[in-house]
């Protein structure tokens, strides 16, 4: 005879299973089949008996969607595969030539066909699921290094806390599945109505409602803006084609939007693209274009990518809707390397869901060849949807009154000569002690993409600057919470927010330092490369140009704005003040030496290794100065192959690449001097987030750091 806990328990799992399903027809399938409060009864119903139970409580149980502390950052994560941006096509004829590319990068007489899907615009994401069950979930970040948002993201109820199985059906490993949190149009106006009616500034678009609201510090506020999720890819444990993968996501209990086809050439693709242009303002969710994709993976595997791009993929964009307004003036904005650039200042308009007071003029040779004067109407666009930009003037409405523009001669923040070198198009401020470089500067090194200070934006910097509490970067290591809480609107809990984000950026690593530091031409990606070869300020310091150019992806330019930089004793006086302040300036692992067999070498991994997990064996050859590359050409040095190795495998025979098993792989990766500890992936035990139920709190924690807005990103991102 069961006991009562038995049947208790029982009870639970079968309310479980039942508001799972409810929850897939809801919000997946939109075909809901009992009232709310039919709904909200039974999930009152579970809560009791979880309550008498709480350590039979599972994580994905339909309780736990609001799941988790209010959290004072979000942690990084890096992806199991990058997500890369995509090419963009703005016609049939570039369609058309994205689809000759492919086919050049196939052997001949190869079939090609293509899947067609909307481009979403909202936020890409990923999703990680050990064993069925949703563990992680990450924003796109850098494409390599995401934000850890999973306790906002078990909130958005159209996306499964663990894979709908059929019965007997074992569930996958490891599932990245890839996709778009986005908010819907109906969602997004019942919010706007919410905020005006609590005096609270209006979302501009869907798109940032649903950024502002993922990036949330509390995940109840995310739990209360009713966002939804788009499944548009599979990263690891992906299907043979992209297609099936498709299928898989839906069968898994996955939203997929109902419009995509596959097309057996780039004529049905266009068909699609024309389709969908007509229905998309139907719809109740945003989308600014179309994704075609090279349905096989094999084939998809075999094009590549190139640094930043798949081949086997490209986004149609739509043009962008355009809007009249008078232009008010132009003024002067100095940016962190001294350069002026124009902007426009608009009668406010409405345009594509923004209200738009500003649009960027780019150079004095832009308002030249437009003929653009103070008093015109004009004509804007959003470029690419995101950035205002003026397309051209309406002469016939042009006043008497209308004054071109001329460049000064002066720099309008410190009043020192502007110069425009013959092979540039803009202007620069000649003072390299400007307040206005010195102040962008700050701005940039405090950004998400630098050394990620949180409440430390432009208004808080400039705040900082006129106060006089900051005059360089290494300044605001030295900030006192008694000189910050005498400045207006900053109380004790702000002061010691922003104290708390200056302190932990110490431990940023030393790429993002250098980004930070705001080397001219060194971007990202560069500041990467040299941390990664130098893996001490101090050494990079002292290199010189030709050490630096024979870098691979650096080159003469940056080699030489190194060194420049580096040389000015200003600029070495704040690296000593930001190294005495504690940041971080050596790499974690600072024995990468040219000893190794693979240092500077680019090396392919591919199949499964018996032992190994790819992206640890990944980041062990990356630890030892290796090049790790996602596609085999004539410059591959190295393919480490596992089981069911595939097309690189095949094309690095037929190019005469070295092929190691995993093996071989262990035993040259420590052969030099350097030795690589080997995790096992059999030995290695997932880590699992910890689900704790939220505290309740009566005042809404908005993050005031704004959400990017570059829409490049991998896929229908």
């Amino acid at each position: 005879m069961s006991t009562e806990k038995e049947t208790l328990l029982k009870e639970a799992e079968a309310l479980r299973k039942e508001l799972k399903h409810h929850e897939h027809l809801y919000y997946v399938l939109d075909t809901p089949s009992i009232s709310d409060a039919e709904y909200d009864k039974k999930v009152v119903r579970l809560r009791e008996i979880e309550a008498l139970y709480p350590e039979e409580v599972p994580l994905d149980s339909p309780t736990k969607r609001v799941g988790g502390l209010v959290s004072s950052d979000f942690a990084e994560v890096k992806h199991l595969t990058p997500l890369l941006s995509l090419g963009n096509a703005f016609n049939q004829g570039e369609l058309e030539e994205f689809d000759k590319r492919v086919k050049n990068g196939l052997p001949a007489e190869t079939l090609v066909k293509y899947v067609v899907e909307p481009k979403i615009d909202g936020l890409a994401c990923s999703l990680i699921y050990e064993d069925g069950k949703l563990v992680s979930a990450a924003t796109r970040g850098d494409g390599t290094v995401g934000e850890n948002v999973t306790l906002n993201v078990r909130t958005i109820k159209s996306i499964p806390l663990s894979l709908n199985l059929a019965e007997g059906e074992k569930p996958p490993a490891i599932l990245d599945v890839r996709g778009e949190i986005y908010m819907p149009r109906r969602s997004f106006m019942k919010l706007n109505v919410e905020r005006v009616e609590a005096g609270e500034q209006e979302f501009a678009n869907p798109r940032n409602a649903a950024a502002g609201s993922l990036r949330q510090l509390n995940p109840e506020v995310t739990a209360k803006r009713a966002l939804s999720f788009f499944a548009y890819a599979v990263g690891t444990g992906a299907k043979a084609k992209h297609s099936e993968s498709l299928e898989m996501l839906k069968a898994y209990g996955f939203k997929t939007t109902e419009h995509w086809r596959v097309v057996k050439d780039i004529a049905g693709a266009w068909q699609f693209v024309e389709e969908h242009g007509a229905r998309r303002h139907d719809l109740d969710y945003d989308t600014d274009g179309a994704v075609i994709k090279v349905d096989e993976l094999a084939q998809q595997e075999i094009l590549g990518a190139t640094g930043k791009d798949p081949r086997w993929a490209i986004a149609f964009k739509y043009p962008p809707e355009q809007a009249e307004t008078k232009l008010e003036d132009i003024v002067l904005q100095v940016g962190r390397t001294g350069v002026l650039t124009p902007t426009a200042v608009l009668t406010p308009v409405k345009l594509s869901g923004s209200v738009i007071s500003r649009a960027t003029l780019h150079n004095e040779d832009f308002i030249k060849e437009k003929d653009i004067r103070i008093g015109d109407t004009v004509v804007i666009n959003k470029a690419g949807e995101i950035i205002p930009e003026v397309l051209f003037v309406v002469k016939d409405k042009r006043p008497a009154t209308a004054q071109e523009f001329v460049m000064p001669k002066e720099c309008p923040e410190c009043n020192w000569p502007v110069e425009r070198k013959a092979e540039e198009a803009a202007y620069r401020c000649t003072n390299h002690h400007c307040p206005a470089l010195a102040r962008e500067g700050l701005i940039h090194f405090a950004s998400r993409d630098a050394m990620n200070i949180e409440n430390c934006g432009p208004a808080v910097v400039n705040q900082l600057w006129e106060e006089g509490l900051i005059t360089d970067a290494a300044d605001l290591y030295s900030l006192k919470k008694e000189d910050l809480v005498k400045l207006p609107r900053m109380g004790e809990k702000s002061a010691d927010n922003l104290l708390q984000a200056i302190e932990a950026s110490k431990k940023q690593p030393l790429d993002k330092l250098l980004f930070a530091l705001g080397i001219r031409h060194v971007g990202a990606k560069g500041a990467r490369t040299l941390a990664q070869t130098y893996g001490d300020i101090h050494k990079l310091m002292v290199a010189t140009p030709e050490e630096i150019a024979q870098i691979k992806d650096i080159g003469n330019v940056i080699a030489e704005s190194v060194v420049t930089y580096f040389a000015n004793p200003q600029k070495q006086e704040l690296v000593e003040k930001l190294i005495a302040s504690g940041l971080t300036v050596e790499l974690e692992q600072q024995n990468i030496s040219g000893d190794n067999p693979f240092f500077g070498k680019t090396l392919v991994f591919t199949g499964t290794m018996p032992t190994l997990d790819r992206s640890k064996a990944q980041k062990m050859a990356q630890d030892v100065g290796a090049n790790v590359s996602g596609s085999v050409s004539k410059k591959t040095d190295f393919v480490i192959a596992g089981a069911e190795a595939g097309s690189k495998l095949t094309k690095a025979e037929d190019l005469g690449v070295t092929v190691l098993d995993e093996a071989e792989f262990l035993k040259m990766l420590n052969s030099g001097e350097q030795k690589v500890e080997v995790q096992i992936k059999q030995e290695t035990e997932p880590q699992k987030p910890i689900i704790e139920e939220v505290v309740a709190t009566n005042k809404e924690q908005e993050n005031p750091k704004k959400e990017s807005v570059e829409i490049s990103l991998w896929d229908n991102e």
